[in-house]
């Protein structure tokens, strides 16, 4: 789009180096190097939770962030999460905050089968251990080595969906089509766009979706993982204030994709249309297809027709890291995801 790009990263050699101006190499609390950062800057935004509110709240001295620490502080810990979901009425499942193995216990007993989350630190299935019982509550607080957690009760899933609202300054928004998605190990597998679920469902998720976005004021994009449980009830699992994986396809699937639209939102510019133009589905490439040293094989999966690769230039392949997706169009959501988890299946060499 033209704009000039400068990077804060930790990494020394971060994917986005060939393409920034300027690659600043610092904590992310580092207020020092934050600033620096909005020197070259006339707007700052980020794909990560994990910035220190301070970095963000100096920078925003300088020149817009979007988003800004007022929604980082309620996302980036669990438990005030929840806590603001609740105070405002969204729905989410029966849960506990909790403090020691007692209390860990307590509330095991109390839900039956849970999963325990660190309050703050975890993505991509980190962070949290699923217990059947309240047997597992010491192994699994000793294991999170957290001072406090949350514990959610395991609910009789139907389905996983995500919604992708984007919001300028103004408060004009634009919703993209629910993504139904599959996890394994508590981190995204494959999802597909449009959700093959009923219209009225579809409709009540992204109402859901624009109406947590207009609570907490987001500017630029807000993804929501919400459950549907087996009674029809629609619930709130978490918020990301960011570019989000379940929404990788609408770079091939609809008008405008999410990278765009974030820069359109964040430079206060008109947002793009959303509608799916071909349904898309994606499937990540883990660390664990480069085998004995030798990489996928990318010829193999691109045989598939439609389909295409995106590598995000990380250096070291390891076991459940993220390296890129597969995506896939066709003309039924149930064929995209076909097509590439076919694909998905020949990356990985025998």
């Amino acid at each position: 789009m033209g704009y000039d790009v400068r990077v804060l990263d930790p990494d020394p050699d971060p994917p986005a180096r060939p393409l920034a101006t300027e690659c600043i190499q610092a904590r992310l609390d580092d207020v020092d190097a934050a600033l620096r950062l909005a020197e070259g800057c006339d707007v700052i935004t980020l794909e990560i939770e994990r910035v220190a509110l301070a970095c963000l709240d100096a920078a925003a001295t300088r020149v817009p962030v979007r988003p800004g620490s007022a929604v980082l502080g309620v996302v980036q810990h669990r438990e005030r999460q929840k806590q603001w979901l609740v105070d405002r009425g969204f729905p989410v499942g029966p849960y506990r905050a909790v403090g020691s193995v007692a209390e860990c216990t307590a509330a095991v007993r109390a839900f039956g089968p849970s999963y325990v989350k660190a309050s703050t630190g975890g993505f991509d299935g980190r962070g949290q251990m699923y217990v059947r019982d309240a047997a597992g509550c010491a192994d699994a607080w000793a294991a999170l080595r957290a001072e406090r957690c949350v514990v959610e009760q395991a609910l009789a899933l139907e389905r996983e969906v995500s919604v992708l609202v984007a919001r300028r300054p103004g408060g004009e928004h634009a919703v993209y089509p629910p993504a139904l998605n599959h996890h394994e190990a508590g981190q995204l597998a494959w999802s597909v766009i449009p959700a093959p679920i009923p219209d009225a469902l579809a409709a009540k998720a992204s109402e859901l979706g624009v109406a947590l976005a207009e609570a907490l004021l987001c500017v630029g994009l807000l993804a929501i993982e919400m459950f549907l449980v087996r009674d029809g009830t629609l619930y709130v699992n978490e918020l990301a204030p960011r570019p989000h994986n379940s929404f990788h396809h609408t770079m091939e699937a609809c008008v405008t994709g999410q990278f765009e639209q974030l820069v359109r939102a964040v430079c206060d510019l008109p947002l793009g249309a959303t509608a799916v133009q071909r349904p898309a589905a994606i499937a990540n490439i883990l660390g664990n297809a480069w085998r004995d040293g030798r990489p996928p094989d990318v010829a193999a999966a691109l045989a598939v027709p439609e389909t295409r690769i995106h590598l995000y230039g990380k250096r070291e392949p390891r076991p459940a890291r993220k390296m890129g997706h597969l995506a896939a169009v066709a003309d039924s959501p149930d064929a995209a995801l076909e097509r590439v988890m076919d694909a998905a299946r020949r990356l990985v060499r025998a």
